[in-house]
C-alpha cells in the first residue's frame, strides 16, 4: 500500500455546513467532536478519506464530516466498506455502525469484514436500544429491558460486541466511552492497526436508554470501575485520591481473574498482571469479564496485525498476471475467431 501522506489541518476543517441532528444530550455529539479532533493529529487528509455507515442515529454520522461519505442500507455498510477499499486500496476507510445495524441484520456483514481483515477502522456505537425506530430492544440490551416490543422486560440473552468480534477473528478490538477523554487515543491505535480494527463505543441514547451505562462511565465517580488497559503496563484501576488502587490479578489454577488491593504503588508485590495486547486467550478473559465483581475494560483490548484483506488480493492478482501479455486484442482475437463484413445494404 501506499503510504498516506500526512496534512495539517484542524477541527474545523473536518466539520460540515450542515446541521448536526442528533437528539439534545445524546452522545453521539461527543463522538463526533472525538473523532474530528483526532484526524488532524493523525495527519489525515480529507480528500483520502471516507465514513461509510448503514442505518440508524449513528449513521448519519457521513453528513458531519468533510470528506467522502457513504450512507447506504441497513447492515451493508460493511459490503460497501470492502468494496471501496478494493476499488481504491489508499483510501483511509471508517465504517460507522450501531448495536441495531452491526450487529443484528447486519450481524453476517459484519463477520465477513472482519474475519477477512479488511484494512479499516470500525466504530460500532452501542446504546443497548434501537433509538432511530423509537427505542425497541436490541440485540445488546440487557435482559428484562421493557421497551415498546418487550413491555414485560425482555427475555433475549444480550450479544457482546467484543466477543462477537474477537470469535469472528478480528485482529484488534478496543473500547470506549462517548464523552471519555481516552476516546481519541483508542481511536489512534486503531487507525495505526494494518487491518480491520473493531472499537466498541459505550453512547448514551438520552431519550429511550438514559443513562444505562452510570455505573462505569457517569461523569463522577465512574472512574473507580474502568479499567484502562495498555499494552505492557499492569492493569490497574481506582483512584489514590477516593480509595485504594486495584489491579486484576491472573489466577493460573481457575483461569480467571481476582481483583487485589495495591499498596503504595507496588504493583508487583501484589501480583497484578501485565497487559499483553498481543495474548487473545488473555483477550477473551477481559472481553468476558462479568461488570460488578470486576471494572469495565476499556482501551486497546487485543492488538495483534495480520496480513490484511486487500493486499493479499492485489498479491494475487498481481501473480495472476506475472508473465502473461496483457494485449485484450490478442487475447479477443485467441482461438476460434471469424471476421464479419458487410452493411445492412450489403448484408453477409
Amino acid at each position: 500500500m501506499t503510504e498516506l501522506a500526512k496534512i495539517e489541518t484542524t477541527l474545523k476543517d473536518w466539520e460540515t455546513d450542515q446541521e448536526v441532528r442528533w437528539c439534545p444530550g445524546c452522545g453521539d455529539y461527543a463522538i463526533l467532536k472525538a473523532v474530528q479532533r483526532t484526524l488532524p493529529q493523525l495527519g489525515a487528509d480529507p480528500a483520502n478519506t471516507v465514513f461509510i455507515s448503514g442505518i440508524g442515529c449513528s449513521s448519519r454520522f457521513p453528513y458531519y464530516m468533510e470528506t467522502y461519505g457513504f450512507h447506504t442500507i441497513h447492515g451493508r455498510a460493511p459490503a460497501f466498506a470492502t468494496g471501496v477499499k478494493l476499488a481504491n486500496p489508499d483510501l483511509d476507510v471508517w465504517l460507522v455502525t450501531g448495536d441495531g445495524d452491526g450487529l443484528s441484520i447486519g450481524g453476517n456483514h459484519m463477520m465477513h469484514v472482519l474475519r477477512r481483515n479488511v484494512n479499516m477502522q470500525i466504530m460500532l456505537f452501542n446504546n443497548e436500544i434501537y433509538g432511530l425506530t423509537k427505542g425497541q430492544y436490541s440485540p445488546t440490551s440487557r435482559e428484562h429491558t421493557r421497551t415498546p416490543t418487550s413491555p414485560l422486560g425482555s427475555v433475549d440473552h444480550p450479544a457482546n460486541p467484543c466477543a462477537f468480534a474477537l470469535g469472528s477473528g478480528a485482529r484488534f478490538i478496543g473500547r470506549g466511552i462517548d464523552v471519555s477523554k481516552n476516546l481519541p487515543e483508542v481511536l489512534k491505535a486503531a487507525h495505526a492497526h494494518q487491518g480491520a480494527a473493531f472499537v466498541e463505543i459505550f453512547q448514551n441514547c438520552i431519550v429511550y436508554n438514559k443513562d444505562v451505562f452510570d455505573d462505569f462511565a457517569a461523569p463522577k465517580g465512574a472512574e473507580l470501575q474502568q479499567l484502562w488497559l495498555e499494552h505492557g503496563q499492569p492493569m490497574l484501576f481506582g483512584n489514590p485520591k477516593k480509595g485504594p488502587v486495584k489491579g486484576l490479578k491472573l489466577v493460573p489454577e481457575k483461569f480467571t481473574f481476582e481483583v487485589v488491593e495495591v499498596e503504595d504503588g507496588d504493583w508487583e508485590t501484589a501480583g497484578v498482571t501485565v497487559h499483553d495486547a498481543k495474548n487473545r486467550m488473555l483477550a477473551h478473559m477481559l472481553i468476558e469479564l462479568p461488570f460488578g465483581p470486576f471494572p469495565m475494560p476499556l482501551g486497546v483490548i487485543y492488538d495483534d496485525p495480520a496480513e490484511t484483506y486487500e493486499s493479499a488480493v492485489i498479491a494475487e492478482r498481481a501473480k495472476a498476471v506475472e508473465g502473461k501479455d496483457n494485449n485484450l486484442a490478442k487475447l479477443l482475437a485467441k482461438g476460434q475467431t471469424w471476421t464479419v463484413s458487410g452493411t445492412a445494404q450489403d448484408p453477409v
